[in-house]
């Protein structure tokens, strides 16, 4: 009897459909996780030795300059697989950022004996890790092209419209982190943009007071 199938089933159907051997090995060696808000996963330097795939809940994973300054990366969510740990585990290197869950989170976490064993053995396996990894590798790139080019008026409007609620539970903290910049620089263009008559302020709130506004702000 297949460990946690009902998981699988619910959460990674492709792994079900596959009759691969090596495949079901594979899923029998996971092991099932239930981690809270706030529990660090991975640090910079720490070993990397298990394939994470989530099944609920949502991951950050962000850079941490010698300064302090926190930089995202990208999130993972349910379905989501690691493209840090695939990497580290393929190179053989030690994790170079951090990952932090932001919600409750539950996840299989597999043997880094038997992530080596699946990508050798099973074509299956070997096509679900590069193809994952592939895709949040050019999200990531993207994602960089944002931080280095991207005009931070823009895409500050951009995460603040990301929601349809008027009103954002977020501090200027979170924000930085999210656009990689420093909370400082994050602050000027919110104060500017309540000068404006565009939002309100208040401690850990954002109130969107003209959406069209925001909306309206160009890349450049």
């Amino acid at each position: 009897m297949l460990k946690h199938q009902a998981l699988w089933e619910s959460f990674f159907p492709q792994f079900m459909a596959n009759s691969d051997n090596t495949t079901r090995s594979l899923m029998n060696s996971a092991q099932l996780v239930k981690l809270p808000a706030g529990q660090q996963l991975f640090y910079p330097g720490s070993e990397c030795d298990k394939y994470l795939l989530l099944l609920e809940g949502q991951v950050k994973t962000q850079l941490i300059s010698e300064a302090g300054r926190e930089m995202l990366l990208y999130h993972m969510s349910s379905g989501d697989s690691c493209v840090l740990t695939t990497s580290c585990l393929l190179g053989g290197d030690c994790y170079p950022a951090e990952g932090l869950t932001e919600t409750a989170v539950s996840a299989f976490v597999i043997p880094a004996m038997a992530f080596h064993r699946g990508i050798a053995q099973s074509a299956f396996f070997r096509e679900f890790v590069f193809q994952n990894f592939s895709t949040r590798l050019s999200s990531i790139i993207t994602r960089m092209e944002e931080v280095v080019f991207g005009a931070i008026d823009f895409r500050l409007s951009r995460i603040l419209l990301a929601s349809s609620s008027r009103s954002l539970k977020i501090t200027h903290h979170e924000l930085a982190t999210e656009l990689g910049s420093a909370r400082e620089v994050v602050s000027r263009h919110l104060k500017r943009f309540e000068h404006y008559g565009w939002l309100e302020l208040s401690r850990g709130m954002i109130n969107i007071i003209n959406r069209k506004a925001l909306e309206n702000i160009k890349d450049q």
